[in-house]
């Protein structure tokens, strides 16, 4: 059964993404998903530049109908590296593939870090979970500028890291590694933080029976979703080799939805910050029983069928919204 909060209702999120085709499945999941209520997406810079990934944020608004939740745009730049993108992964505009239609609304006037606090601060203690599925600067400056919002988080589900996998260099994933820093900080709050990273998401292949059904559903945005994984699944033969995409930013929000999709396991878990062939590792620390006070744990396997069956019902869900128009 998916785990709802104590009223019964849905499980509160904000998504805080960089857009990119796993992030774009992402918010059709969030969206379309009827025990999840979206309070508000924020982006980052990440897999593309800040202006491109926003942009693509609302352009997904406005192919899935999403309406009455505040998007605002958050950091261009990481807390102290240089700005690293992922065009061999996702394109010059961060989600090529599928003609994106000109988005039908505007951006909240606030930036990000101040949406994800005031959000947090205006819903009782322990209702708000955090979904990032990008590089983690605007969670940490959150949590730098408004320590309050600590206590007050129900959770942190990460799509990023990996205990024993990397890619964007050997033992590093490229969420974590483009900001090292702002994950050492989310990963040592005292706020829960579920790590679903590429030991889990390299299981939710994107397969061509998974393609075909959501292809069946006939919508646009289905349609969508087909022409994203043909672009992705192209990328990640060329780029690393898979002979299947694996969509990894959903799994994060299927874990809010129903945490059965999959098993976790809890270990402490810190940041590398000064490795020269590690920098940006996510070190899980296996030798013992996780201790008393450990807030961290990851994510190990996945229930493929459940995982898959949760994004083709949001699809099937979303229906054919009437702002999801015309391409620019």
């Amino acid at each position: 059964m998916p785990l709802v909060t104590a009223d019964n209702s849905p499980r509160k999120i904000i998504l805080d993404c960089d857009p990119g085709h796993d992030d774009a499945v992402a918010m059709l999941l969030a969206h379309g998903n009827p025990d999840i209520d979206l309070l508000a997406v924020t982006t980052v810079v990440g897999n593309q530049t800040l202006e491109k990934v926003t942009r693509n944020a609302l352009s997904v608004a406005t192919i899935a109908g999403i309406t009455g939740v505040p998007f605002a745009a958050g950091c261009a730049r990481p807390l102290v590296r240089t700005i690293e993108t992922a065009p061999d992964i996702h394109g010059e505009s961060g989600l090529d593939g599928p003609a994106l239609p000109e988005p039908a609304f505007g951006l909240d006037e606030r930036h990000a870090v101040d949406l994800i606090i005031d959000t947090i601060m205006a819903h009782e203690p322990g209702t708000v979970t955090l979904v990032p599925t990008a590089g983690l600067t605007n969670i940490a400056l959150a949590a730098r500028k408004e320590p309050r919002i600590v206590e007050r988080v129900r959770e942190v589900v990460l799509m990023g890291g990996g205990y024993h996998v990397g890619n964007w260099s050997a033992v590093a994933e490229f969420n974590i590694k483009i900001d090292p820093e702002a994950a050492h900080i989310v990963f040592n709050e005292s706020w829960p933080v579920v790590m679903v990273g590429l030991d889990l998401t390299h299981q939710a292949l994107a397969t061509p029976d998974v393609v075909e059904r959501i292809a069946a559903i006939g919508t646009k945005p289905a349609q969508f979703v087909v022409e994203l994984m043909d672009f992705f699944a192209a990328t990640y033969k060329d780029a690393q080799g898979f002979d299947f995409p694996p969509v990894h930013d959903p799994c994060a929000v299927a874990y809010v939805i129903d945490p059965t999709v999959m098993t976790t396991q809890r270990v402490p878990v810190d940041i590398e910050l000064n490795g020269t062939l590690t920098l940006g590792m996510t070190v899980a620390d296996f030798r013992a029983p996780a201790p008393e006070d450990c807030t961290t744990s990851v994510a190990v396997d996945l229930d493929r069928e459940k995982f898959w069956n949760l994004v083709i019902d949001a699809i099937q869900a979303i229906g054919e919204p009437e702002q999801a128009g015309a391409a620019a």
